[in-house]
């Protein structure tokens, strides 16, 4: 006789689906950014100032915007549920087309992994923007 193994299966609160896609899509902005630094001559222009963030006001600018993800992990476990949901619609979206245009403009040989993590993070964001927006009501 064949016995089948059952696992428990808990719902998991739509404010934890939403931070873990948020952390996710954060460890992938991390990682292709980190993995950037080993394409040809990144390093030589990053150490005489050549780059994409060669001023202060540019810097804090992407601070700014790679914030945003980081701190929607924590904003999505704590806010109310109205403001949570607008929130991650609004970021979810904008983060989408970042993305979308990020992941077009650097098709290439070296950017490969670059346009994979791309279309990972649209994938990623388009999630928060379904998730957040069938949250149930009650």
């Amino acid at each position: 006789m064949k016995q089948s193994v059952k696992f428990e299966n808990i719902p998991v609160n739509i404010k934890i689906i939403l931070a873990g896609l948020w952390t996710s899509v954060t460890l992938c902005y991390l990682y292709g950014d980190y993995f950037e630094l080993y394409t040809p001559g990144k390093t030589r222009g990053l150490s005489e100032g050549n780059h994409l963030l060669d001023s202060p006001a540019k810097l804090l600018t992407a601070a700014i915007v790679l914030g945003i993800p980081a701190v929607m992990v924590f904003l999505s476990l704590i806010l109310k549920p109205v403001i949570n949901r607008m929130l991650n619609i609004i970021f979810g979206i904008f983060f989408t087309l970042i993305m979308l245009f990020i992941g077009i403009s650097s098709f290439s040989n070296w950017y490969l992994f670059y346009t994979f993590f791309a279309v990972l993070e649209c994938i990623i964001t388009i999630l928060i923007v379904l998730y957040a927006w069938k949250w149930k009501k009650i």
